[in-house]
């Protein structure tokens, strides 16, 4: 075993890049980090795709935060995706705010950054993106493209958009559209931020300011869809924040009392300080429209059609906001079209959460499938 080797990337695009809303970025930047080696047949490519608040840090420690890549128990050395065998190719995908093209980029017309001007892009527009990328490595054929939740929808994508380049598509914690509940939480969300008297209808950067009470609303509500009510009542109860021998009387200035409380506004707060309001908007909005079924009549079975990949598909049964159900779609879609699929369902208490974190199972199933994929490169 190998220590982790990457690199990073600042990779810019010169050639217009349509988008599906109708608007062109004439040019845009890409970063990206890159672990181990690709093989003299670019064959052993993996494509991670990220989801809403993360980025192309995946693995290992970022040398200017001191911050752990957020795939890093997954993407490693000897770990599930082995980057002594794979050439792992982690994108910040556009309209994020970790050095790809975004909002807070500046507009070459105005001199000004983009701010609520950058156009609404959409996770077909990422795959286009990514499938440019791909061209920059010389990478004809992803050995496989992976990701979780949002990140699952862009590997999905990749396999009826690119069917011919991709070999692998794994999906985890995912769905192939949001559901109604979940386009409400995002909507909530972003009412937060738009509420903000900070915002500036999005033009916040120019008052040298942040939506930063918006935010931390924001990332309450969502953190709160991604645990589980058993993983939430395991951690915190209904513990009160109280000095050993404080009196048990009521508090009516609605400061922090119970520890739940406390950790969602470490959390509201951590995100505010480190995220952008803009991207957070625009992500969320990605998540809405995504819908492959949509231009078949609402059959997601015609819309795998033409899929060519063979599929790893994990769900989490406690995971409410992509539940267990929205995976066996997909797996019944992929079945009505006699696709190559594996299906695993993990009982785990930690709700989606769940695809982030370390669990022996869940990182037999994908460490077992690579090594087989592993086995076919050879």
């Amino acid at each position: 075993m190998s220590g982790l080797h990457s690199v990073s990337h600042s990779i810019e695009f010169t050639q217009a890049l349509p988008l599906k809303s109708g608007a062109v970025i004439q040019s845009y930047l890409l970063k990206v980090q890159t672990y181990g080696t690709l093989n003299a047949n670019q064959s052993n490519a993996v494509l991670i795709c990220h989801a809403l608040n993360a980025s192309h840090h995946v693995a290992g420690l970022d040398e200017k935060t001191g911050e752990l890549g957020w795939w890093d128990n997954m993407i490693g050395p000897g770990k599930p995706v082995d980057t002594d065998a794979f050439f792992v190719i982690g994108v910040n995908n556009l309209g994020s705010c970790f050095g790809s093209t975004g909002p807070m980029s500046i507009d070459p017309k105005t001199q000004q950054p983009y701010g609520s001007a950058f156009p609404l892009v959409t996770v077909e527009d990422w795959v286009e993106s990514q499938a440019r990328l791909a061209d920059y490595f010389g990478i004809k054929r992803f050995a496989a493209v992976m990701g979780g939740s949002l990140g699952g929808m862009q590997a999905l994508a990749w396999s009826t958009m690119y069917p011919a380049r991709v070999a692998h598509c794994i999906v985890i914690a995912s769905a192939a559209n949001l559901s109604a509940q979940n386009i409400a939480f995002n909507e909530i969300a972003r009412n937060a931020i738009m509420s903000d008297p900070d915002f500036y209808a999005g033009n916040y950067y120019a008052h040298q300011t942040r939506p930063r009470r918006g935010l931390r609303v924001a990332r309450m509500v969502g953190h709160i869809t991604y645990l589980s009510n058993d993983d939430m009542a395991e951690k915190f109860g209904r513990e009160l924040r109280r000095a050993p021998g404080a009196p048990n009387t009521y508090n009516f200035n609605f400061d922090t009392e119970f520890e739940v409380e406390s950790y969602l506004r470490y959390q509201g707060d951590k995100f505010a300080n480190y995220f952008d309001a803009n991207s957070y908007l625009l992500i969320t909005r990605a998540l809405d429209y995504f819908d492959p079924a949509r231009e078949f009549d609402g059959h997601l079975s015609k819309a795998l059609a033409g899929v060519q990949a063979k599929f790893l598909l994990i769900s989490f049964t406690t995971d409410w906001r992509f539940a267990p159900e929205r995976s066996r779609e997909i797996v019944k879609a992929l079945l009505d079209n006699k696709r190559t699929i594996s299906y695993a369902e993990i009982d785990a208490p930690h709700g989606h959460d769940a695809f982030l974190l370390d669990d022996l199972r869940y990182h037999g199933v994908v460490r077992a499938y690579f090594h087989n994929m592993l086995q076919d490169l050879q």
